[in-house]
């Protein structure tokens, strides 16, 4: 059942009175975005993934990452054809 606006906005207050001090990308990035994801009633696990292999735009590579010539990376989340994420800590570029 969807949630109410009323419900988002509730949760969505007490995800940024959570988080409002954090800092540190590489210690709480994955439990941010779960408990984001959550804000509206979304479980992250069933429709984005972690850490998704990419080739860098411009390389030829076809390569896994990691493996081989071109330029790879990884895309801190992934909602195929929804929303793409590159985390940073606060203060970072």
């Amino acid at each position: 059942m969807p949630l109410s606006w009323n419900e988002i906005k509730s949760r969505a207050l007490l995800f940024t009175q959570e988080w409002k001090e954090e800092v540190s990308e590489d210690a709480e990035a994955k439990s941010f975005w779960d408990d984001f994801f959550n804000v509206f009633g979304i479980s992250r696990r069933r429709v984005a993934t972690f850490e998704h292999a990419v080739s860098a735009a411009g390389s030829s590579s076809l390569a896994p990452a990691g493996r081989g010539p071109g330029l790879r990376g990884f895309i801190d989340l992934l909602w195929k054809g929804v929303i793409l994420i590159e985390h940073k800590s606060r203060g970072k570029t």
